[in-house]
């Protein structure tokens, strides 16, 4: 009788890497790497290539490679065995998706979930980057919070809204702990919400965001940007939500009708 053999889950696959030489090579293979782990396949190996295969996979020695590795064992996202290899830890998070579904409530769904902390509100001149937005308005109001998992009370992301004067002049700030700003605009404030426009960047923590969310400086983090429009066409809120790299990857669905 013939012996049947389970199927061996697939191997851990490493994303691809650009080095820029201008940044440490071992922090940016650390980085990659850290990615490649939290958002790895539920169903993939455990096991990681060897040092060997890893530095010709980034294109760098063995010694920055081992550094690398360093850094994520002192993370606790892998570890690490004599003659046996290096494994991925069974606690090391997988990342959630930030999902843009093309509707109001999907938007609305991606935002809730989290306990959130109002940090601090009030008028303020219009950012520069955002003076297109809002060409009538010398002033916005602007609200900061902060969102962290309830499970472990970890930061997840944090956001600033810039909204029109006369519309922040309606908002019950306690509202914004309880659900989104979006469902605050459109259920609360009966705002008629035409649409919203979603952008989503790759960029390095800067000081304040690596401060807030507790991760290294220049990390990597995904930046979001949500435009909201009413029926007017008047854009009634701008939404900069940073999130912690390796909790969240981004991910877009279209449907064919």
């Amino acid at each position: 009788m013939d012996q049947v053999n389970e199927a061996s889950p697939p191997g851990f696959a490493p994303d691809s890497l650009v080095l820029n030489r201008k940044l440490p090579l071992w922090y940016q293979v650390s980085q990659s790497l850290r990615a490649s782990i939290l958002g790895r396949p539920q169903d993939s190996s455990a096991r990681l290539p060897t040092e060997e295969q890893l530095a010709l996979h980034y294109g760098v020695s063995v010694l920055t490679m081992r550094q690398a590795l360093k850094e994520l064992e002192t993370e606790g996202l892998i570890s690490r065995h004599r003659r046996r290899g290096t494994f991925i830890e069974p606690r090391a998070r997988r990342v959630s998706p930030v999902r843009l579904l093309g509707s109001i409530d999907a938007i609305v769904a991606q935002q809730s979930g989290e306990r959130t902390t109002v940090l601090g509100h009030g008028r303020a001149p219009v950012p520069g980057d955002l003076a297109e937005f809002f060409p009538d308005c010398p002033e916005v109001v602007s609200y900061r919070r902060l969102r962290c998992d309830d499970a472990t009370d970890e930061p997840t992301n944090w956001a600033e809204n810039a909204v029109r004067p006369e519309i922040a002049d309606r908002l019950d700030v306690a509202d914004l702990e309880r659900w989104p700003m979006t469902k605050v605009l459109r259920d609360s404030l009966g705002v008629r919400i035409a649409r919203i426009t979603d952008t989503v960047e790759a960029r390095l923590a800067d000081p304040v965001t690596a401060e807030l969310l507790g991760v290294p400086l220049l990390s990597p983090i995904l930046h979001y940007t949500g435009v909201t429009y009413d029926e007017d066409g008047t854009v009634v809120d701008v939404a900069r939500i940073r999130y912690r790299g390796d909790r969240f990857s981004f991910s877009v669905t279209v449907e064919a009708h």
